[in-house]
């Protein structure tokens, strides 16, 4: 008997019903086409290996996110692994955590979890097994429906990232790289409850880091920093270029601006001939 993880956030960060969350998603990612001058015809710009997406219920980050997504609509048939990382907010765990399901559910269907994968990573040291870690993460789940609405066919690598170091990250991000097939997603919010214009000038600083490949961010400049950490070191190995796509905070979206609460997005692409 298969065990599917079911949604925990639904109707809450995002949609309950299935028409209006696949209807909200398309329009937030047609936005980000817009705000972008892109389209599916015209898209030209190359693709990600990587992107660092914000996690917050989409009325405050789903704009911030979709920036993002919006530039995997011309791989939707090539990506058929999505290797997805995120911090614990709710169970602590040492190391990242894979679920021991068979598949996560959201209100647009079923992901498979690539078992495939969970098999070339599963005696890693730093692989644990907490399906409590998943239970009630929202890090992960506010990425899926992004992902089920842009990709064709893919599976799944949910890893709940607890207390780890940056090369402990890497590590399962290297065996797990693959080709063109394989995506790696990291969730992360920015700055935490500062006023807004002390959160903006800390998160430029945030952004200034990552686009230099610097990894050595803390949880209080990005509640992901340490499997942001973790994709740095790996993009640095493998040559990757950051590009900042957005960067916004609760107060620009949805909130006020007394606290706010940060969010950016990132491609990381791979480097041409011309760029090395």
């Amino acid at each position: 008997m298969s065990h599917i993880r079911p949604p925990a956030v639904a109707g809450t960060f995002y949609e309950g019903n299935s028409q209006a969350l696949a209807d909200n998603v398309n329009v937030l990612l047609d936005d980000a086409r817009l705000e972008s001058g892109s389209s599916i015809a015209g898209e030209t710009r190359p693709l990600p290996k990587a992107i660092i997406v914000p996690h917050a219920g989409y009325i405050y980050s789903g704009p911030i996110a979709a920036a993002a997504y919006a530039r995997l609509t011309k791989a939707s048939g090539t990506i058929k692994r999505v290797v997805l990382l995120g911090p614990v907010h709710r169970v602590p765990v040492r190391g990242l955590a894979l679920p021991g399901a068979d598949a996560f559910a959201t209100p647009l269907g079923n992901i498979n979890i690539d078992q495939s994968a969970i098999a070339a990573i599963k005696n890693l040291p730093q692989v644990v097994v907490s399906s409590e870690a998943h239970a009630y993460e929202h890090s992960l789940e506010v990425q899926l429906p992004f992902l089920q609405s842009v990709l064709d066919d893919f599976q799944l690598v949910p890893l709940a990232v607890g207390d780890a170091t940056p090369a402990e990250v890497a590590e399962v991000l290297d065996v797990l790289w693959g080709g063109p097939e394989t995506l790696i997603v990291i969730s992360s919010d920015l700055s935490h409850f500062l006023p807004y214009q002390t959160a903006r000038a800390a998160d430029s600083e945030t952004v200034h880091n990552i686009l230099h490949l610097r990894g050595s961010l803390s949880h209080e400049q990005a509640c992901g920093g340490t499997p942001v950490n973790g994709l740095i070191l790996a993009a640095r190995k493998h040559h990757l270029l950051p590009h900042l796509l957005d960067l916004r905070n609760s107060g620009d979206t949805a909130g006020d601006k007394n606290r706010v609460v940060g969010y950016a997005s990132f491609a990381f692409t791979e480097q041409t001939d011309e760029q090395h």
